[in-house]
């Protein structure tokens, strides 16, 4: 970490509050600590907006009657923040020091930023096959995120694939908007946990196919549509097809907290562990908010909520030191 004593003050940025993200949480966060008169600090790292940037159709943020685009409510979001105050940087932070107090994060571009509080939104990805079929066809047919999505295919045939609680879980709540559910996996024998499995194996709407891979999503274009599955047998090396109108992918997903590995507690799975009912990580004044911490929930919305939470408590932090 660059000492900031002895650095160039056009190089150093001080701030009561450094939010390290660009998706729901982080916006949010900002637009309370700014009307707060925490005059906020934003990096918003490579990608910002997060996972709503490569969404097509959102239709349940709250507050729109007709369905919007996933980019299109980030920079509405983005574009809030900086009314209200918000110090926006399109850099991202490389380093982080939380043992000293100020806390001090490095960026990319060799600025050191000094804060009082830090609250984290860096989000985290879902894992995806590989295929560029798949990718041709993301948001055109294929998802990550049933609850998201799933409303789209009312009364048409999809498919999720993996073998996890997710995966099954998905594929439950599919079966509440879908004709009918195929999970595909590509061993003999599912991962979740067996009450989940058991409600799985007796849901009439829901078969399975064992012992398979998606070799290639398929479809047609003008306009982009999923039409079939080519699925290879693991076993055979068989291909076999299988019409769907979608595909959702639950194979998990991967928190942006490598930076803070070994600096903030994580869990097993990487994501940043946060006191119950608040998002008050291991170091006090730092806080964590959205998919970066949230591996249940993983909604635009919930994520807004908790880059709010995160904004009040960086807030009371402030006011007793």
């Amino acid at each position: 970490m660059l000492n900031s004593e002895n650095l160039p003050q056009q190089n150093l940025i001080r701030t009561k509050t450094l939010i390290i993200g660009g998706g729901p949480a982080g916006y949010t966060a900002a637009i309370y600590a700014a009307r707060a008169s925490m005059k906020p600090v934003q990096a918003l790292g490579i990608q910002p907006g997060g996972q709503l940037m490569i969404t097509t159709d959102v239709e349940n943020y709250p507050g729109f009657s007709q369905v919007i685009q996933g980019p299109f409510l980030m920079d509405e979001m983005r574009k809030q923040a900086e009314h209200v105050g918000t110090q926006m940087i399109e850099d991202t932070i490389m380093s982080v020091d939380f043992k000293t107090y100020p806390f001090q994060a490095t960026t990319e571009d060799g600025y050191v930023v000094v804060a009082d509080t830090v609250i984290i939104a860096t989000g985290a990805k879902a894992r995806w096959l590989g295929l560029e079929s798949e990718t041709k066809f993301r948001g055109f047919g294929v998802s990550a995120c049933a609850t998201c999505d799933g409303f789209f295919f009312r009364g048409k045939r999809v498919a999720v694939v993996g073998g996890g609680n997710s995966a099954v879980e998905e594929a439950i709540y599919l079966t509440n908007h879908a004709e009918h559910v195929t999970l595909i996996h590509r061993r003999d024998r599912l991962r979740a946990e067996q009450i989940a499995q058991d409600r799985l194996f007796a849901h009439p709407k829901i078969s399975v196919i064992w012992n398979a891979d998606v070799h290639e999503v398929c479809g047609s274009e003008n306009p982009t549509t999923l039409t079939h599955l080519m699925l290879k047998d693991t076993v055979t090396g068989e291909m076999n097809r299988l019409d769907v109108d979608g595909l959702f992918v639950a194979i998990g997903h991967d928190p942006a907290s490598s930076l803070f590995k070994g600096k903030l507690s994580l869990d097993s799975e990487g994501y940043i562990v946060t006191k119950p009912n608040s998002t008050q990580t291991s170091v006090p004044g730092v806080f964590a908010a959205g998919d970066v911490q949230d591996k249940v929930f993983r909604q635009a919305v919930t994520a807004a909520g908790q880059g709010c939470m995160a904004a009040l408590e960086a807030e009371r932090f402030l006011s007793h030191q």
